[in-house]
């Protein structure tokens, strides 16, 4: 198995200059981007507000539980602002954090409206701070290698992508937040990351499409997201995407497929790994950081055939090492750029708001064409 050429942003730190991060959200993956970024050197969390879980991240980190939003912003012994709330809270949290100056790392999806989103990314931007997206899939070491194939075109002009995430959802004993479209924007917010990472590729789609409903969950033992939604992309220079989401397919799969003129690649997030076929040969490469991940990975999804909506989620359960590990790569790379260290041009949609922005669009004509059974133009959304 090939090893992939990219070097890890573990290394991107420049200097031990001291951050102190105050999180806003500590339950699943709250604390597991706590844990990542006190892996920094000179890192520490002061504050944590969460009305929840904050005593599980006071009890760990040796945190200060803040009484408010603007209590933990606006304190003196915070200097960057870690905002893993649930998606609905996202846009109060970081508006609050610009406001009060200091730079801030915000989980996917950034926001559940393109206006949302726009109003989170110009605050950041008229206070002049730092507002970095956590499309965590973009640090995963497999998908930095199959962008720099593409980027030095071994797999030629990109003809089309095929991103699928999907599972089966049976009762809960309670009904997550995640399974409501008010708080999480359904799979397609939520589970963003696919529409990210194609887009990453391939640019803002021209116009969408999408089709589906909630075709197997019904009643109330579940929440009111659509289980099952069908996507397509037209990016208006001969190329293509589509993508699958939900929690009604009993057949669970999760991977990006890229066709290119020249060549493909299979992103296998299942079968974790990753295989590249072009006019040399079959290249494999891991999709994480090593093989002991690649194989929990596997291991993880084959005991399990559960919609990853609510796969994750209990702030008392210890994270795979798969998901600490690219929690761990994003968290190095925010934090080396608030200590020094020079952007890598590779993520730079990461940190000027363009990848937010972008996803969130695409999601929103995407919502728009289901609900009015049309075809959407982006622009229609952002209005250029």
């Amino acid at each position: 198995m090939n090893t992939p050429t990219r070097t890890s942003t573990q290394h991107s730190e420049s200097s031990t200059a001291e951050v102190r991060y105050g999180l806003v959200g500590s339950g699943y993956f709250g604390l597991t981007l706590g844990r990542g970024f006190l892996l920094r050197p000179g890192a520490t969390i002061t504050r944590v507000y969460d009305p929840e879980f904050a005593e599980s991240a006071v009890s760990e980190f040796g945190a200060v539980a803040s009484a408010s939003l603007e209590e933990l912003c606006n304190s003196d012994d915070v200097d960057a602002v870690i905002v893993a709330s649930p998606n609905w809270a996202h846009r109060e949290a970081v508006v609050a954090a610009a406001k009060a100056g200091k730079p801030i790392f915000c989980e996917k999806p950034m926001a559940l409206s393109y206006a949302d989103c726009s109003e989170m990314v110009d605050a950041a931007q008229d206070a002049g701070v730092l507002l970095m997206s956590g499309h965590v899939m973009n640090f995963m070491n497999g998908v930095r290698q199959v962008k720099q194939l593409i980027a030095d075109g071994t797999l030629g002009k990109v003809l089309y992508i095929r991103a699928v995430r999907n599972g089966w959802e049976e009762p809960q004993p309670s009904i997550s937040w995640k399974k409501r479209r008010d708080l999480s924007g359904g799979h397609l917010y939520h589970h963003i990351h696919e529409l990210d990472v194609v887009q990453f590729i391939m640019g803002a789609p021209e116009t969408v499409t999408m089709v589906g409903g909630n075709v197997a969950h019904q009643g109330e033992e579940f929440g009111d997201e659509d289980d099952m939604l069908l996507a397509t992309l037209e990016f208006g220079n001969g190329s293509f995407a589509t993508l699958e989401y939900g929690s009604a397919f009993r057949w669970p799969e999760h991977h990006v497929l890229v066709q290119g003129s020249l060549g493909a690649a299979m992103i296998d997030l299942t079968n974790t790994g990753v295989t590249v076929r072009h006019q040399g040969g079959e290249d494999k490469y891991l999709l994480h950081r090593n093989e002991e991940e690649d194989a929990g990975r596997t291991a993880f999804y084959a005991s399990s055939e559960m919609d990853g909506g609510i796969q994750y989620g209990t702030p008392s359960a210890t994270p795979p090492l798969w998901l600490q590990g690219v929690a761990e790569e994003e968290t190095a790379y925010f934090h080396g750029l608030l200590t020094g260290a020079e952007p890598d041009p590779e993520f730079a949609a990461l940190t000027d708001g363009s990848a937010a922005r972008r996803s969130i669009a695409t999601a929103d004509a995407l919502t728009l064409s289901l609900a009015q059974d049309r075809k959407v133009r982006v622009s229609e959304i952002t209005g250029n």
